[in-house]
């Protein structure tokens, strides 16, 4: 079973949300970076790009597939992390440890349509 972090959201895509104030944290589940194997490309947006819940962010892409990254809330872009898109196997060696993008929360309530840890659970396995 793959490691789910507790206090965390999650989308059934299988991306994870830290809220930090009005400071969404967005990466992939631990599931979603053993199912894609080893992650040699991350492609994610520039700062100031406007996202919305439930639409493509981004990709990765693997050995064995591209996956989109579907962004669980909707907002603004403030960064991108570099070392994702530098390194991307680091998303393989921590994926709750190597965020993809933070964003400037539009509506914080969407969160409330994510699941919980418990919820997200079953999906993990």
């Amino acid at each position: 079973m793959s490691k789910v972090v507790e206090g965390l959201y999650y989308a059934s895509s299988h991306e994870w949300l830290k809220i930090e104030g009005n400071i969404g944290i967005v990466g992939i589940t631990d599931y979603a970076q053993s199912s894609l194997g080893t992650i040699v490309f991350v492609d994610l947006p520039e700062a100031g790009t406007a996202v919305k819940a439930g639409t493509e962010f981004g990709a990765v892409e693997s050995v064995k597939a591209a996956s989109d990254l579907i962004c669980p809330v909707s907002g603004k872009v403030l960064e991108a992390n570099p070392e994702a898109a530098d390194d991307p196997e680091a998303i393989n060696r921590d994926a709750f440890g190597t965020w993809l993008i933070k964003v400037e929360l539009a509506n914080p309530s969407e969160a409330k349509a994510l699941l919980t840890a418990e919820q997200y659970r079953p999906l993990s396995k």
